[in-house]
């Protein structure tokens, strides 16, 4: 992969990159009326904009890269066609894509010099809708999200930004979307994921950092980091643990501060000042290399945010990595300090007959309450497996683990000598799984 990006990111001199602050906080300061957004029906549909008042979207992406911003995000963040369908312009995700990266690809030309060349980040939101809590199925999100990744690559975009994650299984989505873009056009493009950590401390699906770290660490990503939610001092704890852990570059873009209600309307009280020096910690103290602003965040926390990049040098990490499988809820390593890896072998339905007979019943809430007593008796893994003759493998393979995943904490041994049914229950567990048992007796 040859990217100016990357050729930045990992330069010698290990530079801080410094991404922009929020679209949407700079869009309404602008005023803009329901005629700006081609209509009532269109209010609030920021993505539209760059079709009924692009100069608004410019606007906001000229006044980051005056404030020093070296990575300007498209106007995407929601413009997968399963989100733009709330506003019935599910049929325009590729013409509002790929017209979002040439606006700002055209004015981060403008912004570009030998000495400080600009970028442009394809901005991939998280959808209204999470698959493992069966909002939506893992096929039909990865469909929207390929259409989106090849509008913003047509665009032109220097590197993808999955952002504001809350659940593991959409990442795994728009990951494999953006590989089948990647396939298509014979050519790859950095790959930076951002996970969303709640004030509770685990993504909104539950997931804690190591789980988060462990499902993507098989990635062929760039950049791992948090974005959104929270302000950085709420960040603290998870970016430690990326710093000590994560073989990837490690980015941090808060929000500035927690949100507020005054007025009906969001209020973000952290200043420039401090939103810089909390990032400031991350850079020196932790390794931090790539910093931004979130919700709240406007051009003058950009501008003291580039003034970092000026003085600092982010610290050497030397992470430890712990090869591990996992839930979506935590990270289980396979090597136990005081015991063997015990994988829990009763949802079998080859070697249980009480597994087969509540199969056969289609007994689920009886086949996860089989899994949560192996979770208590001291399992670290738990095997499915669903093989039965005469039984529809897959579907059941997809009704028992899109089950078990929520209602377990332990990772998955998908089981079976069919390799469709591990698909199946791959396409509903977010977590790591293990896969057991598959043959190539077909080929």
């Amino acid at each position: 992969m040859n990217s100016k990006f990357l050729d930045r990111l990992h330069h010698p001199s290990r530079p801080v990159i410094v991404f922009d602050g929020a679209m949407g906080t700079n869009l309404q300061v602008q005023n803009l009326t329901a005629e700006d957004f081609g209509g009532k029906e269109y209010e609030g549909c920021n993505e539209y904009l760059v079709h009924t008042k692009p100069e608004a979207v410019a606007n906001v992406h000229r006044g980051f890269l005056e404030a020093g911003a070296d990575v300007i995000e498209t106007d995407t963040f929601g413009a997968a066609s399963i989100v733009l369908a709330e506003y019935d312009l599910a049929d325009k995700a590729y013409y509002l894509n790929k017209t979002a990266a040439e606006l700002a690809k055209g004015i981060a030309t403008e912004f570009s010099t030998p000495e400080k060349p600009r970028f442009v980040a394809g901005s991939i939101g998280p959808g209204t809708k999470l698959p493992t809590l069966g909002h939506i199925d893992f096929d039909t999100l990865t469909t929207a999200f390929t259409e989106q990744a090849e509008g913003l690559y047509d665009g032109g975009v220097d590197l993808f930004i999955v952002e504001t994650c809350q659940d593991v299984l959409q990442i795994k989505s728009a990951l494999n979307a953006i590989e089948e873009v990647f396939k298509k056009k014979g050519a790859r493009i950095p790959l930076m994921v951002s996970v969303t950590m709640e004030a509770t401390g685990t993504m909104l699906v539950g997931s804690d950092i190591s789980a988060a770290l462990a499902i993507l660490q098989p990635y062929p990503i760039d950049i791992l980091g948090l974005n959104c939610a929270t302000g950085p001092d709420r960040m603290a704890e998870h970016v430690k643990y990326l710093s000590e852990h994560s073989p990837f570059v490690v980015s941090c873009v808060p929000n500035a501060g927690l949100p507020e209600n005054i007025g009906g309307h969001a209020h973000y009280k952290l200043t420039p000042i401090e939103l810089k020096m909390a990032l400031m910690r991350f850079v020196e103290d932790l390794g931090v290399q790539v910093i931004g602003g979130c919700c709240g965040t406007r051009y003058d926390h950009i501008r003291e945010l580039s003034e970092i990049g000026k003085t600092l040098k982010p610290k050497i990490r030397e992470f430890t990595w712990e090869p591990s499988a996992a839930s979506i809820y935590t990270a289980q390593p396979y090597e136990q300090e005081n015991s063997f890896l015990i994988v829990g072998e009763r949802l079998n339905a080859s070697g249980s007959k009480k597994c087969r007979d509540l199969l056969n019943a289609e007994d689920w809430d009886g086949l996860v309450a089989m899994a949560r007593e192996q979770v208590r008796e001291g399992a670290h893994i738990l095997d499915i497996n669903v093989d039965y003759v005469g039984r529809d493998g897959v579907r059941d393979m997809k009704e028992l683990v899109s089950r078990v995943v929520t209602n377990a904490t332990l990772p998955l041994m998908l089981d079976s000598t069919e390799w469709e049914k591990m698909e199946a229950g791959l396409k509903v567990a977010g977590g790591k799984c293990l896969l057991n048992s598959t043959n190539y007796e077909d080929g």
